[in-house]
């Protein structure tokens, strides 16, 4: 069903988007600002400066009691067991064929409490996934928070200095020492937080996990003390360029229950050490065997810009498909992700992608297209 025939949601920001000018559309059930000032302009905004992104619409669960790590353990590729209160880190939901059911984070809260962020589009199919196994494990309880939370991410190389004079670490630390993929929990202007050093567009910055009802006026706080640094509401079309240029995948795109972790170069959030989990023994296979394709990133030579779903040629031979590409207003240059055959995965090899009929030169580079500055 197409989100024209169900009934979309809203964030607790929705009135600000409006107020804000910006342009709504439908985006996994919700209605969510695609841009405001306009996605160059977003995304140049984040590079240069902070752009605050609305992703409250991301699914949240709750894992807890005594066999909660072991549970995700079995669960996940990454190794939960070396996460300690206060970090976290990216994994994944895979099917038994090693393939991809969602991408994720995971929360280390407590020694026997910890919550799995979801994407969106995702969430219900997810907890109804996580629930199912829960139902043979003893000692854990799982609990779809979603609505429990607001979701902000402050994100560019300005957000740490516009957080600042606004937050306060519970512990007495300062906001500064939260390392990247570590969190703590705090307050933001007064109100309850969960300050995480997170983000999904390649730059420094912070997610925010709040109560929905505290997010409006945190939301108008931070535009209001990033004024003079150049902050400004970013919507999802930004979200995805900056995240593309990152190198980060995006589930429906560059992952799916087609690809596995390997084919997807995200090998190192796979610990085959750490244990069994779901999907493990096709994973041991195909790292032994070898794969046979593997995603990498393009660049077009000339004019024109490839998209999702644009097909990949060798030659006269169709060998894959874009999973992402988009004009990069960072290089300014029309940039993509797609799958190949390994032979052709070397960066510097050729290939023509096919748009509309018409051949473009394009070749392999590697991925991420774009690192910050440290």
């Amino acid at each position: 069903m197409s989100d024209s025939e169900t009934t979309l949601r809203r964030t607790p920001l929705y009135e600000r988007h409006v107020a804000a000018g910006g342009k709504i559309v439908p985006f996994a059930g919700w209605e969510m600002p695609v841009q405001y000032s306009g996605v160059i302009e977003e995304h140049r905004a984040v590079r240069g400066a902070a752009g605050l992104f609305d992703v409250s619409h991301m699914g949240e669960i709750h894992v807890a009691g005594p066999g909660a790590e072991a549970f995700l353990q079995g669960l996940t590729p990454n190794d939960v067991t070396a996460l300690t209160p206060g970090r976290a880190h990216y994994s994944a939901f895979l099917t038994e064929s090693g393939t991809y059911v969602d991408d994720l984070l995971i929360y280390r809260l407590g020694p026997e409490e910890l919550l799995v962020v979801v994407n969106a589009a995702n969430a219900a199919k997810d907890f109804a996934w996580v629930e199912s196994h829960a139902a043979g494990a003893e000692g854990v309880e799982v609990e779809d928070v979603s609505d429990r939370y607001a979701l902000l991410a402050l994100q560019g190389p300005e957000a740490v200095a516009i957080l600042r004079p606004l937050a306060r670490v519970s512990d007495g630390g300062a906001l500064d020492e939260i390392k990247f993929y570590h969190f703590a929990r705090g307050t933001v202007d007064g109100a309850e937080a969960l300050l995480s050093r997170t983000g999904y567009t390649g730059e420094d910055g912070f997610e925010l996990y709040l109560a929905p009802e505290d997010a409006p006026r945190i939301w108008d706080r931070l535009l209001e003390a990033g004024a003079g640094a150049g902050l400004i509401p970013t919507g999802l079309g930004a979200r995805d360029t900056l995240r593309m240029e990152s190198g980060m995948a995006l589930y429906g795109h560059e992952i799916d229950d087609t690809t596995t972790p390997w084919e997807a170069d995200l090998g190192w959030t796979v610990k085959l050490e750490a244990g069994d989990f779901i999907g493990k023994d096709v994973l041991v296979r195909q790292k032994e065997a070898g794969i046979e394709r593997r995603l990498v990133g393009f660049e077009i030579e000339g004019r024109g810009i490839a998209r999702d779903g644009h097909e990949v040629f060798d030659g006269e031979r169709g060998v894959g498909r874009v999973t992402s590409g988009t004009w990069s207003p960072t290089f300014e240059k029309a940039l993509g992700m797609a799958y190949v055959p390994i032979g052709l995965a070397e960066p510097g090899s050729s290939m023509e992608i096919d748009v509309r009929g018409r051949r473009l030169p394009a070749r392999v580079v590697k991925l991420p297209f774009y690192r910050r500055p440290r």
